[in-house]
């Protein structure tokens, strides 16, 4: 499968979960996982999950960026594979009326739904664009900080989505990622399944990898904030998450097999001055 099919694939999950606020998966199983409960076990706050639009938390992602991005007020934030807007709306409370906050995502579903979200909140200083990650719709030297939520992690070509990353900073810019990379070599089976690479797991990098793109790519002073070994019970608002533990049998054994070989890492880099 080359790298368009791959994008084609992920585009249409994703579109499953927009449309559907990320009740179900792909595959079609419904999952009782609350949005709510993942974003919690995951690093976000009661208070910031009560302080979005109802429908922007979809109980995605691998952990809360905002949490060590230190964003500051009147700062323009980039969110990479904004989703339904919720980091969005987080940052925009912190960067206040002079700040400016702007989500891109490839799913046109995903970037309307969003809108719809900032409309409903009144949300003046947040813009969605719709836009791959390895070719920004943002101009060079225009953002302060860049965060991202286990996006990049479904990108087929991570050296150039951390390029793009960098060219769009402005000098002494922040990158600020939120994701997930491997501390050992996955099963065949998750490897070889485009299930497996729509939910976030087969498109993940070795760790010592994921951050030489981030080096090579021109950032300096890389460094892994906070790491974890990622519980595959967080992905069942994924749109493959359930499909990938039904591929397991329910077997505890196969299960912390894969657990043991998948991190969540929160990742920050500086664009030098």
């Amino acid at each position: 499968m080359n790298d368009q099919e791959l994008k084609n694939a992920v585009k249409e999950s994703y579109s499953r979960v927009a449309k559907n606020a990320g009740s179900c998966c792909s595959s079609g199983c419904c999952t009782s996982a609350k949005p709510q409960s993942i974003s919690k076990k995951i690093g976000y706050t009661e208070e910031q999950m009560g302080d979005v639009p109802e429908g922007a938390n979809l109980g995605l992602g691998c952990g809360n960026p905002i949490a060590f991005a230190s964003l500051k007020e009147g700062e323009t934030i980039l969110d990479l594979g904004s989703g339904a807007g919720f980091d969005c709306f987080l940052a925009s409370k912190i960067v206040g009326p002079q700040g400016k906050v702007i989500g891109v995502d490839m799913t046109a579903e995903m970037v309307a739904r969003a809108k719809a979200n900032s409309d409903h909140g009144a949300y003046n200083n947040v813009e969605f664009r719709q836009g791959e990650i390895e070719a920004l719709p943002v101009e060079d030297n225009t953002v302060d900080v860049i965060i991202s939520n286990c996006v990049i992690n479904l990108v087929p070509d991570k050296t150039k989505a951390f390029q793009e990353a960098f060219r769009v900073l402005r000098p002494g810019g922040r990158l600020m990622v939120s994701d997930i990379v491997l501390l050992k070599g996955l099963p065949e089976f998750v490897k070889q399944s485009i299930k497996a690479y729509v939910g976030c797991i087969a498109g993940a990098l070795p760790k010592d990898k994921y951050l030489d793109a981030i080096r090579s790519a021109g950032f300096n002073d890389v460094r892994v904030m906070q790491e974890s070994i990622f519980p595959l019970d967080c992905m069942t608002n994924d749109p493959t998450g359930q499909a990938i533990l039904k591929s397991l049998d329910g077997s505890t054994e196969e299960i912390k097999k894969v657990e043991g070989c998948i991190s969540s890492v929160k990742v920050s880099g500086v664009k030098p001055k």
